[in-house]
């Protein structure tokens, strides 16, 4: 259903903290321009944890707006309780979004019959296609492949984002005819896209969009020659964007390419540290390389 390069969109704030609507509409029609294949919003890349509620709605909002229908709006809406989730989910739908990524429950760690119910409640209450988002690093919570393969038997469960490289060739084994696999992180990519994955929600995109999606079309002409090549390329740019917790280095990145007026993130989250500005220079010039 959604299907290539899905950037997960960062949130610009200004030097005071607050979200900065004009940038974030400038930062829509830029990728559409640069033929970025969906968004996610109000992601972890878009501090979505740091964002009240309101200004969750706001930024979804504002997206699904500036976008026109252009390319599809995937919200992220998962929440720690189950009835949070579907309110958020069903917010979502309401405000026009084409689609929902939802984590697993963090913090609470239910069980794989816990995480079934969870799942299997929140479809059937909002009817909007569903994309799970497994990412036990984060929330203390792992979503095995024998729950997605019950889970995918559910008409609007559509997808799932995992950036494990074994976890998602089990998945594609067990249920990727019911099921889209999405690579959640940029490393295991271009793999996950060579054994069936549908895409990438791509951090990296954020800052050469055009780049990944050209990545993407030469994986659907199956060019695996030319898709590795800028998979090559883009190595230095995937192992910055981990040198701290994401979304620090990114929008590092984007404040010193012009994409956002300001690098700021909300507390716990703090601005890259001076020794890590010095280690990203050299990606910096990377970047001017690329489209």
């Amino acid at each position: 259903m959604f299907h290539g390069s899905i950037v997960a969109l960062l949130t610009p704030m200004r030097e005071n903290g607050d979200v900065d609507y004009v940038c974030l509409r400038k930062l829509v029609d830029w990728h559409v321009a640069q033929r970025t294949d969906a968004i996610v919003v109000v992601g972890t890349t878009g501090e979505a944890s740091t964002l009240s509620l309101e200004e969750q709605n706001n930024v979804i909002k504002t997206v699904v707006e500036q976008t026109h229908r252009r390319i599809p709006v995937i919200a992220g809406t998962g929440a720690q309780s189950t009835q949070k989730t579907i309110d958020q989910t069903r917010m979502a739908m309401q405000i026009g979004v084409d689609a929902c990524l939802l984590v697993t429950p963090y913090y609470n760690c239910p069980t794989q019959e816990g995480l079934y119910q969870h799942y299997r409640y929140v479809a059937e209450k909002v009817p909007i296609p569903q994309i799970l988002y497994n990412v036990p690093r984060r929330t203390g919570c792992d979503l095995l492949p024998e729950t997605v393969l019950k889970l995918a038997g559910i008409a609007n469960i559509v997808g799932i984002k995992e950036g494990q490289f074994e976890r998602a060739k089990t998945i594609l084994k067990l249920c990727g005819k019911n099921i889209d696999v999405y690579s959640g992180d940029d490393n295991t990519a271009l793999e996950i896209m060579r054994i069936g994955g549908k895409g990438v929600v791509s951090v990296a995109a954020n800052l050469v969009p055009q780049t990944v999606h050209t990545l993407y079309e030469f994986v659907k002409k199956e060019d695996w020659e030319a898709a590795e090549k800028i998979d090559q390329r883009l190595r230095p740019l995937y192992q910055g964007l981990c040198i701290e917790t994401n979304p620090i280095p990114v929008k590092w990145l984007a404040a010193e390419k012009g994409l956002i007026s300001s690098s700021t993130l909300r507390l716990p989250l703090t601005t890259l540290s001076t020794k890590h500005q010095t280690d990203l220079k050299s990606i910096i010039q990377l970047l001017e390389t690329l489209p």
